[in-house]
C-alpha cells in the first residue's frame, strides 16, 4: 500500500478520507488495495481510516487484534457492538466527506460492496459516504509498465493460437475429419497449457452458427457442433502469462468456412468492425484533444453505430470490460446499457472493446480488441485488429 500516493489522491480529488471495512472477507477490493492477505478468514469487522492528511486509524476486534498489523496507523480495539460505534465515531471526527465502496444508485455496481447498514451508520454521526470507485481505479486498475509487457507477450502468443485453431478448422475439414466446437476449445486449452497460458476457470467459446447468438455460449462434449462447410464461426479466446502479475488478453474473431459467406452474416460482421473503430476514435479524438473521457460515453458512440445500422436492439451488452489481472477487471467498463459507468478513462488502464449482434436462431458476429492508455495518453491497441471475415479453407 502506498500511502502517500492514497493521501495525494484524496486531496486532488477533495475528499476528506477514505474507509475501507471488511467483514467475513466481502470486500476483496480493500484487500487488493491494502495488501492484506484475502485467504485468511475475517470472522470480526475490522476498519481502516486513511485521512488525506495525518495518521491513519485500525479500529479491530480484541479476538482478531493482529488482524491490520501490517498497516501503518494506530491502533483502537473494540469488544461490545456499542463500543465499535463510539469508536468508529470518534476515529472519523466532525462531518466530513468519506470515501467508501459505495456506488449511488448502485451505478456502478463492481465497487459497491459496503452494505446499506454499514453506509446508514457512517451517516448517522454526519458524513457524507461519496463513492470510491475512481480512487479504486487508481490504486487497483492502473497498469504499469511491467504489467503492460506481460500483456503485449500473452497477445501475441494468443494471437498465434487464434490463428492455428482457425488452421485446424481448415485442415479438419480438407480429411474430411470429425471436429467439434467442444474439440476446438480444447485444442485452444492444450496450447494455452505448452505456451504458459492461465486462461482461468472458464473455457474459451466457441461457436458455429446460432450457437454463438448467446454471447456466453460454452461447447459441452455433448451437444457440440460440428464443423462443416458453409458454417459461420465465432471464437473468443483470452488468458494470461503465468507469471504473478501478469494481465489478460482478451479477443474475439470471426470467420466463415468457405469462400462466400452469408450476405447478412457480413452485413453485421461490418456494422461491428465498424462501431469497434468509432470506439476507439472517439477515446482517441478525446486524448487528443485533452478532453476527460468516461465508460458510458465510449459505449454510446460504440452503440450508435450498431443503432443506425439498425441492429441496435440485438446488441445486448456493454461495449466493453476492464481488463487486469483478472480477465474482467475492477477499473472502468465501457458501458451505458447494463450500468452507466461514470468513471474516467486514464492513462495506465486496460480495456476490451466488443461489439456484438446476436440473432437468435440464426448467427452472431463480435469484434473484440484490447486497448491500453500509455502515461502519455496515447491509446494503443495491442495486436491486430479483425478487418474482415476469415476464409477458412481446406488446407
Amino acid at each position: 500500500m502506498d500511502l502517500t500516493a492514497i493521501q495525494g489522491a484524496l486531496k486532488e480529488k477533495g475528499i476528506e478520507g477514505w474507509l475501507f471495512y471488511d467483514f467475513h472477507n466481502r470486500d476483496h477490493l480493500a484487500y487488493r488495495i491494502l495488501d492484506l492477505d484475502f485467504d485468511k478468514m475475517t470472522s470480526r469487522r475490522w476498519f481502516y481510516y486513511i485521512p488525506a492528511e495525518g495518521e491513519p486509524v485500525r479500529l479491530v476486534h480484541r479476538v482478531e487484534r493482529s488482524k491490520l498489523d501490517s498497516l501503518p496507523g494506530r491502533k483502537v480495539l473494540y469488544h461490545p457492538w456499542r463500543e465499535l460505534h463510539q469508536r468508529l465515531k470518534e476515529i472519523l471526527g466532525g462531518p466530513k466527506s468519506i470515501a467508501m465502496q459505495y456506488s449511488p444508485l448502485n451505478n456502478i455496481p463492481y465497487t459497491s460492496i459496503v452494505d446499506g447498514g454499514t453506509v446508514e451508520l457512517i451517516r448517522s454521526f454526519g458524513h457524507e459516504v461519496v463513492p470510491s470507485a475512481d480512487l479504486v481505479q487508481l490504486f487497483e486498475a492502473v497498469i504499469d509498465e511491467k504489467g503492460y509487457q506481460s500483456h503485449l507477450r500473452a497477445g501475441e502468443i494468443i494471437q498465434k493460437i487464434k490463428n492455428e485453431a482457425f488452421a485446424e478448422i481448415g485442415r479438419a475439414i480438407s480429411e474430411k475429419r470429425k471436429l467439434t466446437e467442444y474439440d476446438i476449445a480444447q485444442f485452444i486449452l492444450r496450447r494455452f497449457a505448452e505456451e504458459n497460458i492461465d486462461p482461468g476457470h472458464d473455457i474459451p467459446i466457441v461457436g458455429i452458427n446460432d450457437h454463438p447468438a448467446n454471447p456466453h455460449f460454452e461447447p459441452q462434449a455433448e451437444g457440440s457442433y460440428e464443423f462443416k462447410p458453409g458454417d459461420m464461426v465465432l471464437i473468443d479466446l483470452w488468458g494470461k502469462l503465468k507469471e504473478p502479475g501478469s494481465i489478460y488478453y482478451d479477443i474475439t474473431w470471426c470467420g466463415y468456412i468457405g469462400d462466400n459467406p452469408p450476405e447478412k452474416y457480413q452485413e453485421i460482421f461490418h456494422v461491428v468492425r465498424d462501431a469497434r473503430i468509432a470506439a476507439v476514435n472517439f477515446v482517441r479524438k478525446r486524448f487528443v484533444e485533452g478532453t476527460a473521457c468516461f465508460g458510458w460515453e465510449v459505449d454510446d458512440a460504440c452503440r450508435n453505430v450498431v443503432k443506425e445500422a439498425g441492429y441496435g436492439d440485438f446488441f445486448i451488452h456493454r461495449t466493453g470490460h476492464s481488463i487486469g489481472e483478472e480477465v474482467h477487471g475492477n477499473g472502468v467498463h465501457i458501458d451505458n446499457l447494463e450500468t452507466k459507468d461514470e468513471r474516467q478513462l486514464v492513462p495506465g488502464i486496460c480495456f476490451s472493446i466488443e461489439p456484438g449482434i446476436y440473432l437468435d436462431g440464426e448467427m452472431a458476429a463480435r469484434s473484440e480488441i484490447d486497448c491500453f492508455i500509455t502515461l502519455e495518453g496515447e491509446v494503443v491497441v495491442a495486436g491486430e485488429e479483425q478487418m474482415e471475415l476469415i476464409r477458412i479453407h481446406a488446407g
